[in-house]
């Protein structure tokens, strides 16, 4: 498996709809944690987007993983990236 960090970014433009969806997208991120792929996530404080750690096989996986987020699914990302991340200290680092 590979950690990979994932960041969300948002446009104001959407952030009433972002608030409707909101409660199916952390459920999405509940079940994600519930069966470990997904290690920690959280918005920014000020609200431009948000940081996600998650584990998958590879890329590929991964990507098709997030494209079944409801923000994904209803086009409320202005753009995401993500890149694989070694942890070599602290808490999650042990994990692996």
């Amino acid at each position: 498996m590979t950690v990979f960090a994932v960041e969300y970014l948002y446009d104001s433009s959407t952030a009433a709809r972002r608030d409707e969806v909101r409660a199916d997208h952390r459920g999405w991120l509940a079940g994600i944690a519930e069966n470990g792929q997904l290690l920690a996530s959280g918005p920014y404080e000020d609200g431009t987007g948000a940081l996600l750690l998650f584990k998958a096989d590879d890329a590929e996986a991964l990507h098709a993983l997030l494209a079944q987020d409801p923000f994904a699914v209803e086009g409320l990302l202005a753009s995401s990236s993500a890149i694989a991340w070694n942890p070599v200290s602290g808490p999650l680092a042990s994990q692996f």
